[in-house]
């Protein structure tokens, strides 16, 4: 298809040069023999999973972490290589898919090992340590229950993971509880290696683990957000993270301008009023395509022509309206950039996720497939 038509309405950018770019920084980051394993889950974060996936082996990248067993499979399918780890649950029903596309299943806890046991095939799968998150996995204490996991004749474990908790910051108390953590699942591996259970990898690390908190090592690091050369949000303050450089910008097309004359409404519910001789520009992306409807009425801003322009009224399914009565050069066919650089000004996916009371995480992973 001809490139002009893939951006004929709203679509996103990549910039694989930056992704490159984050890969070596993060990788300058890495403690001693820890390598990296990209979680591509959520469709990498809204970035497209089999084209980062196919760039990040192209890097040497060989073991990604997703959210499902159909979201490895995809990649699987799509000639993805290396270990893909899912790391959440997966229905007895699709456990034939993991084995046939060679994904490495999340143990959950004894029980679930067991249900996966009795499928009777060969899986490798990695074990969730609950160490503080209190989401999945089997509690770091229960050391006869995670020892049970091993007696699994069809199951081959390749590893155990934690999920830290509070490694966003590295204020006192999340410091403290961020290295108990560590601790406790420290102490639980090294538990069952004393009673046998070869334990071939282990990893806590996830973006912020990897950016505060280097000194936790493992084997791997579950990068997510800080791939993308992002943060969660604008007051994270993490200084490792100042060198990545965000991948995706997120554009759509200006359909048609609207002239209001004073006093005149505009939008559902009528949200919008002209105090003065008004040109609404309408945008070709709205809240089906990701874009927050909580950015209505001027909470939120987006790029034209160099320069800002507030949303005007309500975000529609389909369109959006922007007061660009200040920009009187915008015409039809105009990019306008919701998240990107236009000229010399920049709307980030955090200024983006602060204005909508949310994280950047939310706001890329929700881009609609439009």
């Amino acid at each position: 298809m001809d490139d002009c038509f893939r951006r004929d309405r709203a679509w996103i950018e990549l910039d694989m040069g930056a992704l490159r770019h984050n890969v070596a920084a993060l990788r300058a980051l890495l403690p001693p023999g820890c390598a990296l394993m990209p979680a591509v889950k959520a469709d990498a974060y809204g970035h497209g999973a089999v084209l980062i996936a196919r760039e990040l082996n192209r890097l040497g990248v060989r073991a990604f972490c997703v959210a499902s067993a159909r979201e490895g499979a995809q990649l699987r399918g799509s000639g993805v290589e290396g270990e893909i780890l899912v790391l959440g649950y997966t229905h007895p029903q699709l456990i034939p898919l993991l084995h046939r596309a060679r994904l490495t299943q999340t143990v959950l806890d004894a029980s679930y090992a067991e249900c996966l046991n009795r499928a009777g095939l060969p899986l490798e799968v990695q074990i969730k340590i609950d160490t503080g998150m209190h989401r999945l996995g089997e509690r770091w204490t229960q050391i006869d229950a995670l020892k049970r996991i091993f007696a699994c004749r069809n199951l081959r474990v390749t590893g155990a993971f934690t999920h830290l908790c509070a490694d966003e910051t590295t204020g006192e108390e999340d410091r403290a509880y961020t290295h108990a953590q560590a601790r406790a699942f420290q102490d639980a591996v090294a538990t069952l290696r004393k009673r046998g259970c070869q334990v071939p990898k282990v990893h806590a690390l996830a973006s912020y683990g990897l950016l505060n908190y280097p000194e936790i090592g493992g084997d791997y690091a579950r990068i997510g957000i800080a791939l993308y050369g992002v943060l969660s949000g604008a007051s994270n303050a993490v200084p490792r993270a100042a060198a990545l450089r965000p991948v995706l910008s997120l554009k759509a097309r200006v359909a048609q301008l609207q002239t209001l004359r004073p006093g005149e409404r505009a939008g559902y519910d009528l949200q919008f009023t002209a105090r003065r001789e008004t040109r609404l520009a309408v945008l070709s992306i709205g809240y089906a395509d990701g874009l927050p409807r909580c950015l209505s009425c001027g909470v939120g801003t987006v790029l034209l022509r160099g320069r800002r322009a507030p949303i005007a009224g309500r975000i529609c399914m389909d369109q959006t309206l922007v007061d660009a009565t200040e920009i009187p050069e915008t015409a039809p066919g105009d990019e306008a950039v919701l998240i990107g650089k236009s000229g010399a000004e920049e709307i980030t996916a955090c200024d983006v996720a602060e204005a909508a009371g949310t994280i950047s995480n939310e706001i890329l992973s929700r881009l609609g497939g439009r």
